[in-house]
């Protein structure tokens, strides 16, 4: 199953020959809640549910930079594949808001997972570390040109080269 794991890019100095472990904690996939969501708007292109998980993973990337400002200010996606057995649907956190919603891509990584192989990273250019700013000062432009803001792709061979 391909999950999309929301990360900062200090995490990606744990990345040794293209592999990362990984902690229990939030991802986002195309689950089956999702694909339903996306099938009752009349979307059944499995490549849009995805794209959709991978939006809930850099919307959560933009939470872990709130969370840890030391980081820098750049939202990463870390896409890998992992048995359907590691993962469960996510469930809200004890002492969140009842009206808290979770979206319907929300997955928990049930156990550590060792030495897992990276598909890919994405990873916002550089030039995004002044929207992000904007979005944490709440600026309504910053947060509409993040949300229009592509990630970059990365292969594995690449992730030395990914500016910070």
């Amino acid at each position: 199953m391909r999950i999309y794991v929301p990360a900062t890019l200090n995490e990606l100095d744990a990345v040794r020959q293209g592999r990362i472990d990984l902690e229990a904690r939030r991802a986002h996939a195309a689950t089956r809640a999702l694909v339903a969501e996306y099938e009752s708007q009349g979307v059944t292109d499995i490549e849009e549910v995805e794209y959709g998980a991978h939006l809930a993973a850099a919307a959560d990337s933009l939470m872990l930079i709130a969370q840890n400002p030391e980081v820098p200010w750049l939202r990463l996606i870390i896409s890998v594949d992992v048995p359907e057995a590691a993962v469960r649907p996510a469930v809200a956190e004890s002492g969140t808001s009842d009206d808290e919603e979770l979206p319907a891509s929300a997955v928990d990584i049930v156990e550590p997972l060792a030495a897992v192989h990276i598909a890919c990273v994405h990873v916002d250019e550089p030039e995004a570390a002044g929207d992000i700013q904007g979005v944490f000062e709440g600026k309504e432009t910053a947060i509409e040109a993040l949300y229009e803001r592509e990630l970059l792709w990365y292969d594995t061979s690449e992730i030395g080269d990914i500016p910070r």
